[in-house]
């Protein structure tokens, strides 16, 4: 086990299927069977995370498509039974409310220099004369085609949220997202696939605003914030964001909020200022009609004010656009083998 860094590391992964690559007891597959990944076996999935993981040596992890929690899967149990086996610093886990979806957010850890617990706030009901934001497995009410009448709102993959205390005492809050898809599942023609994508978004924007909300109570508490994930949404991503006006990523980021309330992440705000220029991205898809991959910016963390001195340091695990990465054929090939999205983390200087 190597020494940890001079920093805290903290990093948001979405791991392609991660449930997929372990039994019941949680033991990883380490055969030729076929993963989720197309063409790429269990083991070699496997063992491609171990290799990632190990690089990225983080004092926290985001988990987003984590192993699945049922009677008989524990997301804890696989992810910790993970760690050990490829001797991570990162070897506690903490899952909070289960996913409705076989994708579970998970928090994997350092015990020895932060501790972290679900903390969930807000109304288990939603209640409409609540002063918070609903609990994130419970229900938000917003009127998404200005009909005058609110709809209610729910997570399949409901955010972990997460109470967090460093080594020194220092002490901050998480929220881990994998906000909903855009894609037209189940359409059948093109004007059924516009209609779901408008609604999708439409959903996928009333999370944000959720999620928004939540930050805006943390940051009036006077508590420092950090909320990482898998948006499914970026500036300027696609042509839907002209019908509303702005993505789900701004929104969170709180980019009309007072300079005192507004989240940070420099991929966010490269992309702002780079519409028809160059981009960072995070994830990498194959698209079969076309025959050629897509990368799309999916994947951040951003920090409230008080975290941003002294200055953090983000970084995409990008193979084809990190030099530093570049030189290191083995982890170029695990990155590319262990998942659709690449690793984003942030290094805090203590």
């Amino acid at each position: 086990m190597t020494a940890p860094p001079p920093v805290l590391r903290i990093a948001t992964y979405n791991v392609e299927w991660f449930d997929r690559l372990f039994d019941d007891l949680g033991r990883g597959y380490e055969d030729d069977q076929p993963s989720a990944r197309y063409g790429i076996s269990r083991g070699t999935q496997l063992g491609a995370l171990g290799i990632v993981f190990t690089a990225l040596d983080a004092d926290g992890i985001m988990i987003i498509e984590g192993p699945d929690t049922t009677k008989t899967r524990s997301t804890v149990r696989a992810l910790e039974g993970f760690a050990a086996k490829f001797g991570l610093r990162a070897r506690r886990a903490v899952h909070g409310f289960s996913s409705e979806t076989e994708q579970e957010i998970a928090f994997l850890y350092d015990p020895d220099r932060i501790t972290a617990h679900h903390d969930p706030q807000g109304e288990a009901t939603g209640r409409r004369d609540s002063p918070l934001s609903p609990r994130f497995d419970g229900v938000f009410r917003y009127d998404l085609d200005n009909d005058s009448a609110p709809d209610t709102i729910r997570f399949s993959k409901p955010p972990l949220e997460l109470a967090v205390t460093l080594k020194d005492g220092r002490r901050m809050r998480m929220i881990g997202v994998h906000a909903k898809s855009k894609n037209p599942h189940g359409a059948t023609d093109e004007a059924q696939a516009i209609r779901i994508s408008i609604e999708n978004r439409r959903k996928q924007l009333a999370q944000c605003i959720w999620l928004r909300a939540r930050v805006d109570e943390i940051l009036k508490a006077g508590e420092n914030v950090m909320v990482m994930g898998d948006f499914n949404d970026g500036p300027g991503l696609d042509e839907f964001e002209k019908l509303f006006g702005k993505s789900g990523v701004e929104i969170v980021l709180g980019q009309d909020a007072d300079p005192a309330m507004r989240l940070k992440d420099p991929h966010a705000n490269m992309a702002l200022c780079s519409r028809m220029g160059f981009c960072p991205t995070t994830a990498r898809f194959w698209l079969a009609p076309q025959k050629r991959y897509f990368e799309a910016l999916l994947d951040f963390i951003m920090l409230s004010p008080g975290l941003m001195k002294p200055v953090p340091e983000w970084r995409i695990w990008h193979p084809f656009q990190d030099p530093r990465i570049l030189g290191k054929r083995d982890l170029s090939e695990a990155l590319l083998q262990a998942s659709d999205h690449f690793p984003v983390t942030v290094d805090l200087p203590l």
